[in-house]
C-alpha cells in the first residue's frame, strides 16, 4: 500500500477524502495542524481513527504560526486588494512545511489535500509542497476525474459522510466553508455564494457584532520593537501581556468582544474567479492599524513610499501561494530592513467594530514638534520655501505653455 500523507481538519472535505483515500487502496496517515483554530483535536483524532487512518498527528503550530508568519505579515503591512488580511493564506504554507516534513518521516512519497480546483488553497499548498520537496507526489481529489464524476459538489459530499457514519458541522441548509485559526475565521459557499445575501446573525462565531458589543470605550497600548509587537496593555483592568503568542490571543479577546474584524467581500481568487468571503480578524485588525500609525512616526517618508509601492505585491505573493520563493526571500528582507527603527508604543480605542488610534511615543521618533508648529519656528526658514515653489513650478508652467501652443485646454 502506498502510504499518503493527509492535511486532515475532520470538517467536510477532508474527512471525506480520507475515507475516499482508503477505498481507493491507500495507508492514509492524517495530519491535524493547531494553527489556533480552537477546535477539539483530539476528537478529530479518533474521528480520523474510526474512519480507517493508520496513524494521525497532532501539531501544535501556533507560536510559530505568529511570530514566523502573521508578525512577518505585519511588517510587510499585507492587505490584500486593500480589505482582505490573509488568515488563511499565511496559514498554508505553515502547515504544509510541516506536512512535508511529517511524510519524509514516514517516508510517504505521496501528500494531499482538501483544497478544490476552483479555490486558491490548491495552489498555497501544492507551491509550498514543490518549492519544500521538489520529488513529492501530490494528490488533489478535486482534480480527480473519479472524484469529481462521485462528488458533484458539498450537497454530494454531506450524503456521502452520512452514509459512512462522519460526523461533521456542515449540514444542507448550513453548507458553510469554514477555515479558523488564530489569524481570523473566513465563511464562504452556501447562502453567501449570493452577493447580495446578507450573513445570517448566527454564522458568526467568533466576534459580537458592533451594535451588541458593550457601550464602552476598551482602552489599550500596544508597544514594539522593530516592527514586532512585544506589550499589550489593558488600560481600564492594567492586564499585560509580553509574550507573542499570548498577546495576539489577547488581541483577539479584546478584538472579539469589541466587534472588530469583520469583513464582507467580493475577491479576486489567483485563478481567475471571483467569490465571496465574510472574515472575522479581530486581534489582527486592531495590531494592522497600530502598526500602521507607528510607522507613520517613526519611518522615514521615502522608506515609507517605497514600501507602500511593495505592500500590494507582497499580499499577493501571500495570497497566491508563494510563501517559499526567491522574490517572498527578497521582500521579507526589505521589509525586516525597513522595521529597524519602528519602535514605541501606540494607544488605541476600541469601540463597537472600530479602532482609533488616539496617541503614539517613539523613541525613534522622526517628528519634530517645534518644526510642524504653527507657533514656533524651529530653525526652519520659510522665505525657503518660495524657491522651492519655484523649481518646481518650472515643469508645470512648461506644460502650460505647450497646451496653450498647440490650443487644448484642460
Amino acid at each position: 500500500m502506498e502510504k499518503v500523507v493527509l492535511a486532515y481538519s475532520g470538517g467536510l472535505d477532508t474527512s471525506v477524502i480520507l475515507k475516499w483515500l482508503i477505498e481507493r487502496g491507500y495507508d492514509v496517515v492524517a495530519y491535524i495542524a493547531d494553527v489556533g483554530q480552537r477546535e477539539d483535536l483530539e476528537a478529530a483524532r479518533q474521528k480520523a481513527l474510526k474512519a480507517g487512518a493508520s496513524k494521525v498527528y497532532i501539531e501544535d503550530l501556533k507560536r510559530e504560526f505568529v511570530t514566523d508568519y502573521i508578525f512577518t505579515a505585519l511588517k510587510g503591512s499585507a492587505l490584500y486588494e486593500g480589505r482582505y488580511m490573509l488568515g488563511t493564506s499565511l496559514a498554508r504554507p505553515i502547515i504544509a512545511k510541516k506536512q512535508i516534513e511529517i511524510a519524509a518521516k514516514e517516508n510517504a512519497r505521496y501528500v494531499s489535500h482538501g483544497a478544490t480546483g476552483k479555490g486558491n488553497d490548491q495552489v498555497r499548498f501544492e507551491l509550498s509542497y514543490y518549492a519544500l520537496n521538489p520529488q513529492i507526489k501530490v494528490i488533489a481529489p478535486w482534480k480527480e476525474k473519479d472524484f469529481l464524476d462521485q462528488f458533484k459538489g458539498r450537497t454530494d459530499m454531506i450524503a456521502y459522510a452520512q452514509k459512512h457514519d462522519i460526523q461533521v458541522d456542515a449540514t444542507i441548509a448550513k453548507p458553510y466553508s469554514m477555515d479558523a485559526n488564530l489569524m481570523h475565521i473566513s465563511y464562504e459557499a452556501g447562502i453567501l455564494e449570493d452577493p447580495k445575501a446578507k450573513p445570517p446573525k448566527d454564522m458568526f462565531r467568533t466576534t459580537l457584532s458592533p451594535e451588541d458589543a458593550p457601550d464602552k470605550v476598551t482602552s489599550i497600548a500596544i508597544s514594539f520593537k522593530d516592527g514586532i509587537p512585544v506589550k499589550v496593555e489593558n488600560r481600564e483592568n492594567g492586564r499585560i501581556e509580553t509574550d507573542s503568542l499570548a498577546l495576539f490571543v489577547y488581541l483577539n479577546e479584546l478584538g472579539a468582544n469589541n466587534g472588530i474584524g469583520r469583513v464582507d467581500m467580493v475577491e479576486n481568487r489567483y485563478v481567475g474567479i471571483k467569490s465571496r468571503g465574510v472574515y472575522e480578524t479581530p486581534g489582527g485588525t486592531i495590531l494592522w492599524k497600530a502598526h500602521q500609525d507607528l510607522e507613520a512616526i517613526a519611518m522615514d517618508r521615502e522608506v515609507y513610499r517605497l514600501k507602500e509601492s511593495l505592500m500590494p505585491r507582497f499580499a499577493e505573493l501571500i495570497y497566491y501561494g508563494y510563501w517559499f520563493s526567491p522574490e517572498m526571500d527578497f521582500l521579507v528582507a526589505a521589509f525586516n530592513k525597513s522595521q529597524e527603527a519602528i519602535n514605541g508604543t501606540v494607544y488605541l480605542e476600541l469601540y463597537k467594530g472600530n479602532v482609533t488610534c488616539v496617541g503614539r511615543e517613539s523613541e525613534s521618533s522622526l517628528y519634530d514638534p517645534e518644526l510642524s508648529s504653527m507657533d514656533v519656528e524651529g530653525g526652519y526658514d520659510q522665505r525657503a520655501a518660495q524657491g522651492f515653489i519655484n523649481i518646481n513650478a518650472i515643469r508645470l508652467k512648461a506644460h502650460h505653455l505647450i497646451l496653450k501652443r498647440v490650443g487644448l485646454k484642460r
